[in-house]
């Protein structure tokens, strides 16, 4: 399915998971074939990466969305070759869990050894519990196939993945991946994954025979790669980067409904889409980002939750993730990477736990002050690396019982460029006072049914909160803007 993470901007050097290979079954296939680990080494594996993966980007906080999905993932899981009388035992014993993280991003993965992952965007575009099946089904399909083992047989040490089509390079970002998105290279190369044609394409097959097999009306999953194409038109591309290894969209349209159709030859009822539950499940349902956790008002980053803003350079780019902020620069050879540390007490020990680390140099380093009143604490440090070095201004400020880092860098022929900036951006770090933007709520979904015959943009509001377009409310639709909408039929509008 989807990759992940389209609004990223950072790269990440993948490094193989150590090592060898095994002889091992595909339970799918049941033949035996060679694999980069053993299944209790992809146990093991999905296990870790689950934790830091989970901690990274979080988990959708609603206990009836989670016990939905967790459902629907274990009644397609008793329908596949995990399942199976004739399938080893090891992974008919093997635990699943299904999450939902709470991500606007419009996605789904699985990890090895049983951990499948959806995000709150990709059901926001879903219209039925059957669409949600083929693509949960589809997971199930990564997993009980082995995608992961084998593809990494074919991945070379050291191969550098590009997160939503990152144009810089690896000399840029110096400082390996998983130092500045906390996450090892193992969980790297997990969920960076390629799978590749073939592996999308049997993953789709077996995302509709589960589903299928389940009883729910499989031919629906092709409604949702016409939302991936629509995603991606309005994106103004037509296959995103991050969908450049997969079948195109307007493929996966035509083979869903012919698949089936071949497993309702084979006698396998269809019927069930289960539309109003699923409805009722996305009512209220917060779309796109959450402005609580941090959003860019004109030419500073405002935080309502935590109650800070700190200014936004122009033409910089920003990336707001759950644990962190990245600013990239428009020419894309310089980064700002803004964080909590929760290790440290004191600006002071931020800074130089960062400094003391190998490779690093301090040039200057003293005590300041953001905004004229917070205690903080700088450092100018130089990075060595195996090409041009990376010059660092590390700053960071005790606010509010807490410790917010900034590691701004670029490689040292470049710091006087960005030197202004790199001190100005820390330096205006201040509380939030603003009380229209300390009290702004979510965007959520508001589900109804259509009162009367119409088109669908005669349905919508005259003015759509946080620049959301028409056509994008359109696309979770699965309506066109000139669709005539019959009365009864569920519409699901945003609101703030």
């Amino acid at each position: 399915m989807i990759r992940i993470i389209r609004n990223s901007i950072v790269f990440l050097t993948i490094i193989l998971l150590a090592g060898g290979c095994t002889i091992q079954r595909n339970p799918v296939s049941g033949n035996k074939r060679l694999m980069a680990y053993s299944w209790n080494q992809e146990v093991q594996i999905g296990q870790e990466v689950d934790k830091e993966f989970t901690a990274q980007y979080g988990l959708f906080d609603d206990h009836n969305t989670t016990e939905f999905v967790d459902k629907l993932g274990h009644k397609l899981l008793e329908v596949s070759h995990m399942r199976r009388e004739d399938t080893d035992r090891q992974f008919r014993e093997t635990e699943f869990y299904f999450r939902v993280l709470d991500s606007p991003v419009v996605n789904a993965f699985a990890l090895p050894g049983g951990y499948v992952y959806v995000t709150r965007g990709l059901l926001a575009h879903l219209n039925n519990e059957a669409q949600l099946a083929v693509v949960v089904g589809h997971e199930i399909g990564h997993v009980a196939a082995r995608h992961a083992s084998q593809r990494a047989m074919r991945q070379s040490l050291g191969q550098i993945a590009i997160i939503g089509g990152a144009v810089l390079g690896q000399e840029f970002l110096g400082l390996p991946g998983e130092s500045i998105l906390n996450m090892s290279s193992q969980a790297a190369q997990l969920i960076f994954l390629s799978y590749g044609r073939d592996a999308e394409r049997e993953s789709d097959r077996l995302g509709v025979e589960y589903a299928a097999k389940a009883g729910y009306a499989a031919g629906e999953g092709a409604a949702f790669f016409t939302s991936l194409k629509r995603i991606s038109e309005e994106a103004g591309h037509s296959i995103p980067s991050f969908l450049s290894s997969h079948p195109d969209p307007g493929e996966r349209e035509k083979t869903i409904p012919e698949l089936a159709r071949e497993w309702a030859e084979k006698g396998y009822e269809q019927t069930e889409k289960n539309e109003e539950q699923y409805m009722e499940l996305l009512d209220g349902m917060i779309f796109g980002e959450n402005p609580r956790e941090g959003f860019l008002d004109n030419d500073r980053f405002v935080h309502p939750e935590l109650a800070f803003q700190f200014s936004v350079p122009d033409r910089w780019r920003l990336i707001n993730e759950r644990q962190q902020v990245i600013l990239v620069s428009s020419s894309e050879n310089a980064v700002m990477i803004f964080r909590i540390d929760g290790e440290s007490e004191s600006a002071r020990e931020s800074v130089e736990g960062v400094t003391a680390q190998e490779g690093i140099s301090v040039n200057s380093s003293s005590e300041t002050r953001s905004s004229g009143r917070y205690t903080a604490y700088k450092a100018d440090a130089t990075i060595e690396q195996d090409q041009e070095d990376l010059r660092a201004l590390i700053w960071a400020v005790e606010y509010d019982d807490r410790i917010y880092r900034f590691i701004n860098y670029t490689p040292v022929g470049s710091f006087e460029e960005y030197e202004s900036a790199f001190t100005a951006v820390p330096e205006s770090f201040d509380e939030l006072t603003d009380r229209d933007i300390l009290d702004v709520r979510p965007v959520t979904l508001q589900v109804s049914r259509a009162d009367r015959d119409g088109r669908f943009e005669d349905f919508l509001p005259d003015e759509l909160p946080m620049n959301i377009s028409a056509e994008q409310v359109a696309i979770i639709n699965q309506a066109e803007l000139d669709e005539q909408i019959e009365s009864g039929r569920f519409l699901k509008i945003p609101v703030q």
